[in-house]
């Protein structure tokens, strides 16, 4: 029986291969627009205590270097607070406040684009590589960010949460359920999705990707240590996007396509 055009093209031409990658991290960096959020919400609450007691508290504000420090290696927000000298009574206010805030226009202005990703993209595309985000950020965050940075040619499909604070709380659950979504939706339209990547900066990403049984390079250049991505035993941990792209584990997985 004669093949049909569609079975033919199939046969013909092999399915173009899937890249997945997390946004905030590896594109984005989101380091000033944290300090900021946790300065401002200091602020917040230094205001509204002088304003009902009368009198400030005694906070100690972490530089950024320490803060960040502090996000890389996990330390939880409510020990942030204590060492920033917020009382343990008022501990829960400023991290509710710091939610609030922590997505508003004036903050996420203070996103920028990580050295060299926008390299990487451009050679992903070179290669045929279908790019594809797997992110907690709301994808219309994402999109703005990409079009401010003429890049949104290059991405070929964004799996998002629906929640705007999903990307604050990085819960890994949420991750590996997108992750789960982005491959079989990738299957289903035809493309190649074994041997592949996930490529992120925290634990839900490398967790995401060892469920998904798929190979995980984690990049230290976003909120997580080198140390502390360690403990979860990514298939390689590398600097950058641009230097994942480079790595030997990408150059064999994409070779075995």
């Amino acid at each position: 029986m004669p093949r049909s055009i569609n079975q033919m093209t199939s046969l013909q031409m092999p399915s173009q291969q899937v890249l997945f990658c997390d946004f905030d991290g590896p594109i984005v960096d989101v380091s000033e627009r944290y300090y900021r959020t946790y300065r401002l919400g200091l602020s917040t609450l230094q205001a509204s205590h002088q304003k009902h007691h009368s009198e400030a508290l005694p906070l100690q504000i972490l530089s950024k270097n320490q803060f960040w420090w502090m996000k890389r290696n996990r330390v939880a927000d409510t020990d942030i607070a204590i060492r920033s000298g917020v009382p343990a009574n008022l501990v829960d206010s400023l991290l509710q406040q710091v939610q609030r805030i922590v997505n508003h226009p004036h903050l996420l202005q203070w996103d920028t684009l990580q050295p060299g990703a926008d390299i990487a993209i451009h050679q992903l595309k070179r290669m045929g590589i279908r790019l594809v985000l797997v992110t907690l950020r709301h994808p219309r965050q994402v999109q703005a960010f990409l079009q401010a940075n003429d890049l949104s040619q290059y991405i070929d499909e964004i799996f998002g949460a629906s929640d705007i604070n999903a990307a604050h709380l990085n819960r890994a659950e949420q991750k590996v359920a997108l992750l789960e979504r982005a491959i079989d939706t990738q299957k289903a339209q035809g493309y190649q999705t074994s041997p592949t990547c996930m490529i992120g900066d925290t634990e839900a990403d490398i967790i995401a990707g060892q469920q998904a049984g798929i190979i995980t390079i984690a990049l230290t250049n976003g909120i997580r240590s080198h140390d502390f991505l360690k403990r979860y035993q990514p298939t390689e941990i590398e600097p950058t996007l641009l230097k994942a792209v480079q790595s030997r584990n990408m150059t064999q997985a994409l070779q075995a396509a």
